[in-house]
């Protein structure tokens, strides 16, 4: 090998030198920056939520419901009449006014007695006294007279026989009487109320399954329920009457008992 070219290898030896030294410096600067952007990335990740994350935070649908009112009508021949009889009575005086009306209170409740209404049957359902005015022919109001009245309820357990009690009634205390009216009515209501209840809850149950097949869906479970007054549609009280005869024809009929409820269902 001549001189020159000892110079020429010396010179390509002496070149290849620095950059080795340079990539190596570079790759370990790149080596560090990757570790620095996987540190810094690592912790954004895991804090991502996941798909099932997301599922679990959205609330869930609340289910579809049907409401529904339900009625329910049970019918009954009465056992019961109750009879708003009373008297009354005009005197001069009060103290006239008040023993005229207690002889013919007591007459009344004689006849009941003997008619077998039992005490624990008749109630006293007022009692007044008050002024009768007269006005002159100046225009001027004057006390000519007081006027007492007493008013019952009587129950007659004997159906059969209201006409008969009204009737001597009617005779034993003749003018002095007043007959308010008779309402027919049961004894004991509950039974006749349970019937017409689970008519009305039937009632609820069969329009909410028909509402749910028109939907398309099937009934679930019973959400909500809730029961309304129950009624006794056209019952009320006999008008009076002027009893002559010594008995008095009437037409008891059949007591109604009517329930609503109200339901919520769930539909499937």
């Amino acid at each position: 090998m001549t001189t020159r070219q000892h110079r020429t290898a010396r010179t390509a030896t002496t070149t290849r030198a620095p950059v080795t030294r340079r990539t190596a410096r570079l790759l370990a600067a790149t080596a560090v920056l990757g570790g620095l952007l996987a540190g810094t990335a690592a912790p954004a990740l895991a804090a991502a939520p996941g798909p099932a994350a997301l599922r679990t935070a959205a609330p869930a649908a609340a289910p579809a419901t049907v409401s529904v009112t339900g009625t329910g009508r049970a019918s009954a021949a009465p056992d019961l009449a109750i009879l708003s009889v009373g008297v009354e009575a005009a005197r001069k005086t009060a103290k006239e006014a008040m023993a005229a009306q207690s002889a013919s209170a007591e007459a009344l409740l004689g006849v009941l007695r003997k008619r077998g209404i039992a005490d624990r049957d008749i109630r006293t359902d007022s009692l007044s006294l008050s002024p009768v005015y007269t006005q002159s022919a100046d225009g001027e109001s004057k006390v000519t007279g007081y006027q007492a009245g007493q008013s019952f309820s009587v129950k007659i357990r004997d159906l059969d026989s209201t006409g008969q009690v009204i009737g001597a009634v009617n005779d034993a205390i003749g003018d002095a009487g007043r007959i308010n009216g008779v309402v027919f009515d049961v004894a004991d209501p509950s039974a006749l109320r349970t019937k017409a209840r689970e008519a009305a809850f039937q009632d609820a149950y069969d329009k909410a399954s028909q509402h749910a097949r028109l939907s398309g869906h099937r009934l679930g479970r019973l959400v909500s329920l809730s029961e309304g007054d129950s009624v006794r549609p056209g019952s009320g009280a006999v008008p009076p009457m002027a009893a002559d005869e010594p008995g008095v024809p009437l037409a008891p009929g059949e007591i109604e008992e009517q329930v609503t409820v109200s339901a919520v269902f769930e539909l499937l």
